[in-house]
C-alpha cells in the first residue's frame, strides 16, 4: 500500500513506516499532521483523485525541524572585478508516516 502525498508545492510517494525529509512545516517536533492524497493504492484498488482523494488521509509525525548543509553559491563577471560569493541552508522536516487509509 502507498501514496502520494501533496505539500510545499512537491508531491512524494510515501509508504507507511517511511521516514521522508519535506519542506519546513509549521509544527512542532512530536506532534502529528495529516497531508492530502493526490493518488494512492490499496490491496484491492487504485485511487486517483481529481485534484485530491476525498476520503484519503495520510497522518504522519514530525520527528524534527532542521536545516540542511550549506550550498556556496559563487557569481562573477570576468574582466570586471564584480564577484559575489553566497550560501543557503534551506529548511526542511523530518517525518514518519504512520498510518495511510482510504
Amino acid at each position: 500500500m502507498y501514496a502520494v502525498i501533496k505539500t510545499g508545492g512537491k508531491q512524494y510517494k510515501v509508504a507507511e513506516g517511511e521516514v521522508i525529509y519535506i519542506e519546513k512545516l509549521d509544527a512542532a517536533e512530536g506532534s502529528e499532521v495529516s497531508f492530502e492524497v493526490v493518488a494512492g493504492q490499496d490491496e484491492k484498488q487504485f485511487y486517483v483523485g481529481a485534484p485530491t482523494v476525498a476520503s484519503a488521509k495520510v497522518t504522519a509525525k514530525v520527528l524534527k525541524n532542521g536545516r540542511a548543509k550549506k550550498l556556496t553559491v559563487f557569481t562573477y563577471k570576468p574582466k570586471k572585478g564584480c564577484k559575489r560569493k553566497l550560501g543557503h541552508r534551506q529548511l526542511y522536516s523530518k517525518v514518519q508516516i504512520k498510518k495511510i487509509s482510504f
